[in-house]
């Protein structure tokens, strides 16, 4: 499929609901779950009580080695292969609780995020945002400003961009220093139970051993076959992040998070576009409302075109003063519809894990499609869908969620766990965004989604909206084009999904994740109070649009019935 890949929870993760921070709830015996206070588990269906096996689990971690320095012969408490977002976060965190730690990093620390993702793509980003104000003169003059000729040093941008880079990836590497993790560069093998070998080419490999090890090696761009990447005029986005050229005309093959934001990126620069996407509709991993009314603010204006429902089948890259060539094939039938000329092609069809030369089989250890498979604590199962002991998986290697800080925070939950603290993640309070001008993000479920899982469950889906063009700090910037949607049960109150399209989304967003993680429901943070005027009051209008059927208010301290 050739649209940016969409997330994929496990049903055992997405239904994962926990208890609150209570110090009974930080000893080994108590389970303690990121998301939901433990009065939100009053339903049968989503209680997690301490049976024995829960227990058991807790106890297990405690005596597999929760205590650093316990000896039993072990070179490390905890060894972490990889060193991006999300071994940097579990690193910090085992040095937080007094585990010995060692993270191993075959290229250059702070991953894909740091270096060839979210950081230097932001860059790249601010620079199309500051273009597009410039160059609306519309926009310019109702706000008094008078602008001549904006343009760019296409050089000067690409530097900013990897500067940035370098910078984040020194702070992380510093940071780690500081705390006294212990960096080990190379390439990584585990040759067996809780052993890894690692070293570079040329030098004679070295062998440590841990009590507890994280795989934390995160993902590469995905290309379909057919397509022959050259790094010049087709690339993907690891190449399109240093901004070796401006074409004229890009075609970005794959309309999701990646797509959008280059070409946000390349359209503010002048270039246009041609979406290619497989599926029927832009936007596919997206609410379907916020989607259409995102295709109309960020696409339709703008010097982009698209063909929907077909694949590229073959990409040529450009030579001897040829274009680039890009067959497209019907995606049902696969038959030949055209043939595009470009001058260059990205390829955003989403990411695929980085996991060959692990030495998985060295334990009996079978991917699926690539991705490493684990229970809802990270925990790595086996072949015959067994717990692998003292063996973790998080990030994008696993496939729960592919986003940075989705590693970050199962790392964290991870080294909880080996810490003796039994620990799940609930991975439907993670927000996620996308960067472009204005912004897009999301938390939960898509309207789709959460109707599907009422028809299941029996209960009844409620959907309220507000606008940017209501906000007076929106007005100010004249900015009003934007959508705040809230989807909760009409019965309890429980926020299911909360998406916006908007200035500042990315950053608006958090109030409803964090009110998803700690199970507060609408009747409650309706009451909330925000500063005004700011843009956080479009999501404070929308709880105060949503109506519970109960008519019943629950305090934050009390259960609420199912």
């Amino acid at each position: 499929m050739q649209s940016t890949a969409a997330v994929s929870v496990s049903a055992s993760a997405t239904a994962s609901r926990g208890g609150a921070r209570s110090e009974a709830a930080r000893r080994p015996g108590g389970v303690r779950v990121c998301g939901l206070r433990g009065e939100a588990l009053a339903c049968p269906s989503l209680r997690i009580s301490q049976s024995p096996a829960r227990l058991a689990v807790a106890r297990a971690a405690a005596t597999n080695g929760a205590v650093a320095g316990s000896g039993g012969g072990f070179d490390y408490d905890l060894v972490i292969i990889g060193a991006g977002v999300g071994g940097h976060g579990a690193a910090l965190h085992a040095v937080e609780e007094g585990l010995k730690t060692a993270i191993i990093e075959g290229d250059v620390v702070g991953g894909t995020c740091v270096n060839r993702g979210c950081v230097p793509s932001k860059a790249l980003l601010a620079v199309s945002g500051r273009m597009r104000e410039l160059h609306d003169e519309h926009h310019m003059k109702s706000m008094g400003l008078q602008v001549s000729s904006p343009g760019y040093d296409r050089q000067g941008v690409a530097d900013h961009a990897n500067n940035l880079a370098l910078k984040i990836r020194s702070n992380l590497t510093n940071s780690m220093k500081a705390l006294g993790v212990d960096i080990l560069t190379g390439v990584c093998t585990i040759v067996g139970k809780q052993k890894v070998r690692y070293g570079k080419a040329g030098s004679q490999d070295k062998e440590i051993t841990a009590r507890n090890i994280i795989i934390a090696t995160g993902s590469v761009p995905f290309v379909p076959k057919g397509i022959e990447i050259d790094g010049k005029t087709v690339f993907t986005s690891d190449h399109a992040l240093k901004l070796e050229s401006v074409p004229d005309w890009i075609a970005i093959v794959g309309s999701g998070y990646i797509g959008l934001e280059f070409s946000d990126v390349y359209t503010a620069l002048g270039s246009e576009v041609t979406f290619i996407e497989a599926l029927d509709q832009l936007m596919p991993g997206f609410d379907p409302e916020i989607a259409k009314l995102a295709q109309r603010v960020l696409i339709n204006p703008r010097k982009i075109d698209y063909h929907t429902g077909v694949f590229a089948s073959k990409i040529t890259p450009a030579k001897d003063g040829k274009p680039v060539l890009i067959e497209l094939i019907d995606a049902k039938t696969k038959e030949h519809k055209e043939t595009l000329e470009v001058d260059a092609a990205l390829i955003a069809t989403g990411r695929a894990p980085f996991t060959k030369g692990l030495g998985l089989e060295n334990i009996n250890v079978v991917t699926q499609r690539g991705f490493v498979p684990v229970d809802e604590r990270m925990r790595v199962m086996d072949a015959d869908g067994n717990v692998v002991p003292n063996l973790y998986c998080i990030g994008d290697a696993n496939g729960k969620l592919m986003l940075a800080h989705a590693a970050s925070a199962q790392g964290i939950s991870v080294v909880e766990q080996i810490s003796g603290k039994d620990h799940i993640l609930n991975h439907l309070s993670i927000p996620a965004a996308c960067f472009t001008h204005p912004e897009i993000s999301m938390v939960g479920l898509t309207e789709p989604q959460a109707r599907e899982k009422a028809d299941k469950e029996g209960f009844e889906v409620n959907v309220v909206k507000t606008s940017f063009k209501a906000n007076t700090k929106a007005l100010a910037e004249n900015e009003g084009d934007g959508i705040a949607k809230l989807i909760y049960r009409s019965d309890t109150g429980e926020i299911l999904g909360v998406h916006i399209l908007g200035l500042h989304a990315a950053d608006l967003i958090h109030e409803a994740s964090n009110a998803i993680a700690l199970g507060t429901r609408v009747q409650d943070i309706k009451y909330a109070v925000h500063a005004h005027p700011t843009l956080s009051e479009v999501l404070d209008e929308l709880f105060k649009a949503a109506k519970v059927n109960s008519g019943v208010s629950h305090s934050v301290n009390e259960p609420v019935a199912a």
